[in-house]
Order: structure tokens, then sequence, then C-alpha cells
């Protein structure tokens, strides 16, 4: 009983992290809150052991895994062009 409650915990952390995640400025703070918050969504998925939520979670997992790590390492490259922020100040 206290394991399902744990879980369930586990699934709403993770849902109230990915939702805060996307208002997120900077896209270090954002990867790392979409890491914690899809990693929950991983063990929650183990736990109901659901197939294509636990590929869908581990994948979003290790995608944020590595955007922050090409961030810590200075290969991520942002493309000014197309960030809707420019586009808005230009007009």
């Amino acid at each position: 009983m206290i394991y399902l409650t744990l879980i369930k915990i586990f699934a709403f952390i993770g849902i109230v992290l990915i939702s805060y995640g996307i208002f997120l400025e900077t896209e270090k703070k954002q990867d790392i809150v979409f890491m914690i918050g899809f990693l929950c969504l991983f063990f929650y998925a183990l736990s109901i052991e659901n197939l294509v939520f636990i590929i869908a979670s581990g994948i979003f997992t290790l995608c944020s895994l590595v955007e922050f790590l090409e961030i810590m390492f200075g290969l991520h490259k942002q493309n000014k062009k197309y960030n809707l922020k420019t586009l808005i100040r230009e007009k």
C-alpha cells in the first residue's frame, strides 16, 4: 500500500517538474528539471509495467541528459535565427 502511494507521488512530482520546466528561461535549468521529472515518470512506468511509457520516459530522460552535457561541455549551439524571442523583437 505504501509502495503504491510512493510511486504515485513520484509520478505527480514528475508531472509537476516537467510542467514547471517548460517555463524556465535557461536551457541548463530546464534540462535538469526535465531530466529529474522524466526520471520520476520512468520509475512510475516501471512500476506499472507499461512498455511504451517506459521507452518514452527513458528516451526523454536520456535526451535531456545529452542536451545538458552538451551545454556543460560547450557543444550546444543555439540558432538565434529561429529563436521566437528574437523573431518577435525584430518586428
